[in-house]
């Protein structure tokens, strides 16, 4: 979180004082003596807040506040007031000053105030480069989202990787996407218009291997979960390799094959075909800094799923995110963000700790009954809603233990 506050006060003792009490709290001060200093701090995308005297010769601090909305509407400015200026205070909050403080000033209100100016910006400018990124024609930036170094170097790897003919392995833990990075790296390859065909290795026999090749011929293939396939379909994968096919494979693994191929339980030789070209995905955990982002943005797919609009989302909750290990990884943190969605956050806690098919049941279950209590509890019309079968919508019912008459109102 951005950590920056430009302190712009006329007075030099008050200005270092203050500018002491910032630093001794981590934050960083950069200071100003008067508006025409200040402004050329002020940018669209200032990383950080204002904090600005009220009282100052010549532009004073509705001078500065002013320039600042015309900067950026969204830049928290914070005034420090003499006990006289509180009426113009509060006409600067009607104007769209984030908060005022009145001199003198104890520390730690002051820092509190700071502290949640802080929070709304680096929200604010987490937005913005989601909504970018959303906007971008790089499936790269528009697929994979994060700004964290490790989700950059997801990027460039991929961007390395995909045009290349080579064959791919996409490795990754449990519930990190590997599906979607596999496709990202189709659409980046000189491939991208072509079929991009997906297939659990698991059951995959060498004839509906080549029945899927001829499908994704001129694209790719994507095999996932590749310690499941079966050895005779491994050697017909690698002598199709070897013989240079029309198909280019990417392979997809949560599990670590290099320790499958010293048990002697996966083909070494294709192992090493795969591994030439490999793009590793890093946990949720090794990514921290991206969780917001990325609830925000689940949290707005499951609202529109759902039906709803989006709730608001505080920095404490955030908080708290980045604080789970989250061994389920993207999976779980949507699992959580449809938990809030519908009104559960006391529940969302939960979702780091419950296995991958504990969590899709309970997303289920929550599906279920939201498109009930929209529907006033008509089971047929939730089923059409939800696109399923009548049979198995009610079976589904059953399964959970609900009743579509407790959401008649």
């Amino acid at each position: 979180m951005t950590r920056k506050v430009l302190l712009v006060d006329d007075d030099a003792a008050v200005r270092e004082a203050l500018a002491q009490t910032l630093e001794l709290s981590d934050l960083d001060a950069v200071t100003a003596g008067s508006f025409v200093a200040a402004k050329d701090h002020i940018t669209p995308g200032f990383e950080g807040v204002i904090l600005s005297d009220m009282r100052m010769p010549g532009r004073d601090g509705f001078h500065l506040l002013d320039f600042a909305q015309t900067m950026d509407a969204e830049l928290p400015v914070v005034l420090l007031t003499g006990e006289g200026d509180i009426p113009m205070a509060v006409k600067a909050m009607s104007e769209g000053a984030f908060d005022f403080l009145e001199k003198p000033c104890d520390a730690a209100t002051l820092l509190a105030v700071l502290e949640r100016a802080l929070k709304t910006r680096a929200l604010v400018l987490e937005n913005r480069r989601l909504q970018t990124q959303l906007e971008s024609g790089d499936p790269a930036a528009r697929m994979l989202i994060g700004s964290s170094p490790q989700a950059q170097e997801l990027r460039a790897r991929i961007r390395s990787v995909a045009p290349t003919e080579a064959e791919v392995l996409v490795s990754g833990p449990p519930g990190s996407g590997i599906p979607k990075v596999a496709e990202v790296v189709h659409l980046m390859s000189r491939r991208g218009q072509g079929a991009f065909v997906k297939r659990p290795a698991a059951g995959l026999t060498p004839e509906l291997f080549e029945e899927l090749c001829r499908s994704a011929e001129g694209g790719s293939l994507f095999l996932d979960e590749l310690s499941a396939m079966p050895d005779a379909t491994q050697f017909a994968v690698l002598e199709r390799l070897e013989q240079g096919a029309e198909t280019r494979i990417i392979g997809g693994s949560s599990s670590d094959l290099a320790e499958r191929v010293a048990a002697g339980a996966f083909n070494a030789d294709l192992y090493y075909r795969l591994d030439v070209m490999r793009v590793r995905i890093p946990a949720l955990v090794e990514r921290r800094d991206d969780i917001p982002v990325l609830f925000r943005h689940y949290v707005a797919q499951a609202a529109e799923q759902a039906g709803i609009d989006t709730p608001e989302i505080n920095p404490d909750t955030l908080a708290s995110l980045m604080a789970m290990d989250w061994p389920g990884n993207a999976r779980s943190l949507m699992s959580a963000a449809m938990r809030f969605v519908l009104g559960m956050p006391e529940e969302v806690s939960k979702a780091a700790d419950l296995g991958l098919a504990e969590q899709m049941a309970q997303v289920e279950r929550s599906l279920l009954i939201a498109a009930l209590g929209r529907q006033n509890g008509k089971a047929s019309a939730a089923a059409e809603a939800l696109k399923l079968p009548r049979k198995t919508f009610y079976d589904k019912l059953a399964r959970y233990g609900i009743r579509p008459e407790d959401y008649r109102r």
